[in-house]
């Protein structure tokens, strides 16, 4: 039974890693997928060939032991992920802030269109509203993210007088960062809108820069996508923490 299981999990996680390649998300991570899917089916080819009780039982235990703590680290980022998933921010805030995603020759990305989408509805609604982009331009982007998240925003009707921009930042801790000193983080409350996934990671950095006054706000995502999101998010989110740019955060 455990060698079926076994060939399933690697069938769908390389099936999913060439899907995730496929579409050009920009990153590698659908390695990691391709890696989990390789290491099951040899699990499985062990168990088949009977070499797995061959080999020493304090290195199956270890073994085990590593793949139920990833198992549980994991189990526990998509709970966290989760409690901020549908995050809707109250109406009349003074700042938003779109976080920067992909941008393309064309546009923004399909993930960066949620955000932006999302930002244009609720700036609509909101018209005191001020509304900041933020993203530097990547090596593979033909300009920086916040430029063509501004172009697209006026596109959208919103006034380019609400729209402030942050050109610098690579990284989801810059791109609060530097938005922060627009605006006065321990005053002024503001929303992160990001990809639900991203919500979670996205107000836990926020507060840990000091803004006081924060909330999340959470765009959509392709669902097809989500699990490749959810498993670099938790990825995310354990480097963050070790490296101390953010506290989990565990709710109210």
């Amino acid at each position: 039974m455990g060698r079926v299981i076994l060939c399933m999990l690697g069938a769908f996680s390389l099936t999913y890693g060439f899907v995730v390649k496929a579409v050009n998300s920009g990153t590698k991570f659908y390695m990691v997928w391709m890696g989990i899917g390789v290491l099951c089916l040899l699990w499985a080819l062990l168990i088949q060939l009977k070499w797995w009780k061959k080999i020493p039982g304090w290195i199956r235990g270890v073994w085990i032991a590593a793949v139920i703590l990833c198992v549980g680290v994991t189990a526990c980022g998509t709970g966290l992920i989760f409690s901020e998933f549908n995050a809707e921010g109250p109406e009349g805030l003074d700042y938003v802030v779109v976080l920067g995603a992909q941008v393309r020759e064309d546009g923004p990305s399909v993930i960066l269109k949620y955000r932006l989408d999302t930002a244009a509805d609720y700036l609509k609604r909101n018209p005191e509203t001020v509304c900041i982009v933020t993203g530097g331009q990547g090596y593979n982007e033909p300009f920086p993210e916040a430029v063509g998240m501004k172009d697209y925003l006026v596109k959208q009707g919103i006034g380019e007088e609400r729209i402030l921009t942050e050109e610098t930042s690579t990284s989801t801790v810059e791109n609060v960062l530097n938005a922060s000193v627009l605006m006065d983080p321990g005053y002024d409350s503001v929303g992160i809108i990001t990809n639900n996934f991203h919500v979670y990671r996205g107000m836990a950095l926020a507060e840990k820069q000091g803004l006081k006054g924060v909330c999340g706000i959470a765009a959509g995502s392709r669902p097809l996508y989500l699990p490749n999101n959810i498993l670099r998010e938790v990825f995310g989110i354990g480097k963050d923490v070790l490296t101390r740019k953010m506290n989990i955060q565990l709710g109210d």
